[in-house]
């Protein structure tokens, strides 16, 4: 009976060994997979893309920056790859239709991984489904291949400036733009110089204290002017502060509107000839009247047209008041041969 007793606390020693060493692999497992979960609570998804940069198998599936799956392929489709991984069932309501997944950086090495946008808007993906692709950030190789054909760049103008190309280069390299800046420059110092002898107009009127003191007093006068403007002396004084010409220029803009809304309403003359169409159409029949007489002694009609066209008509009456004239200058010489008057009684 001892012996048997024995053997059963053997067996059962092993049993628990063996129980324990599960618990403690499973719990090893679970703390190596993290947030990942075991194969049943995972999906799995692909995205596409032209370039994986060097994303493999293991690299880790980000959603919203947080860590939730791993890739577990990559396959070549076409010209492009696609990127097989697997997600955590936890946030299979915020990688929807509306979220874009693009290549990430772990670290400053070039570790690469999968970035994924939370969106709850759109329809989650079903298993096996796409993540649609987006638009990937700036890596740190992409820095360094911009950051190198700038520098080719920068190196080509400093050749070009050395090669003396371009303005700046014909600055650098050629004498003559050295010489005639450098005449301009002492072309300047000469006038500073001229200037501060108090040669020329410029001279004269910073060192001439004459000009100085004659411009202190304009604006002494014209501060003075100013004053009585404001004080309402002289007749800009009034014009500006007397407030009987302000209410006259009221009334005269009054009657000037009551003058114009009268005229618009055809009162008086003006305002008939204005807005009244049957005394418009009497000035126009006066008008088609004065043209047709004037065509009519044009053509010589009638006897002032022959009198202004009949060239016979107009000698003549030339000669007669010649005559006239003859005769009047006849009579004023020897008025008793033409003047005899005799008066007889009986």
């Amino acid at each position: 009976m001892p012996r048997t007793r024995s053997l059963a606390w053997s067996q059962l020693k092993v049993g628990v060994l063996t129980i324990v060493a599960l618990i403690v692999a499973a719990v090893t497992i679970f703390s190596v997979m993290g947030s990942r979960g075991f194969f049943w609570q995972r999906y799995t998804l692909k995205t596409r893309f032209a370039n994986i940069q060097g994303l493999k198998a293991g690299s880790p599936v980000r959603v919203a920056g947080v860590e939730v799956g791993s890739v577990t392929d990559t396959v070549f489709a076409g010209d492009q790859v696609d990127v097989i991984f697997e997600l955590s069932k936890s946030v299979r309501e915020r990688v929807t239709s509306d979220s874009t997944a693009v290549l990430g950086q772990v670290s400053l090495l070039g570790l690469s991984a999968v970035d994924i946008t939370a969106a709850s808007t759109g329809k989650p993906i079903p298993e096996w489904g796409y993540v649609p692709t987006g638009r990937a950030a700036a890596t740190l190789s992409d820095v360094t291949t911009e950051a190198q054909v700038g520098i080719a760049e920068l190196t080509g103008l400093i050749k070009d400036v050395r090669a003396g190309k371009g303005a700046v280069g014909k600055l650098v390299t050629e004498d003559t733009l050295y010489n005639s800046f450098n005449d301009f420059v002492g072309a300047a110092g000469d006038v500073t110089k001229t200037i501060r002898s108090g040669k020329g107009t410029v001279g004269k009127f910073i060192n001439d204290p004459t000009i100085a003191d004659a411009l202190a007093g304009s604006m002494t006068n014209l501060q003075e002017m100013t004053r009585k403007i404001n004080e309402g002396n002289g007749s800009i004084g009034k014009l500006i502060n007397d407030d009987k010409f302000v209410v006259s220029m009221t009334r005269a803009t009054e009657n000037l509107r009551t003058l114009t809304d009268r005229l618009n309403a055809g009162e008086g003359t003006v305002g008939k000839f204005m807005t009244d169409p049957a005394l418009f159409n009497q000035m126009k029949s006066l008008t088609d009247r004065l043209d047709l007489m004037m065509k009519r002694l044009n053509d010589g009609e009638g006897s002032l047209g022959l009198f202004l066209k009949d060239r016979q008509l107009y000698e003549n009456m030339n000669g007669a008041v010649a005559d006239v004239r003859s005769l009047i200058a006849e009579i004023k010489k020897d008025p008793k041969r033409y003047l005899n008057v005799r008066v007889s009684i009986f």
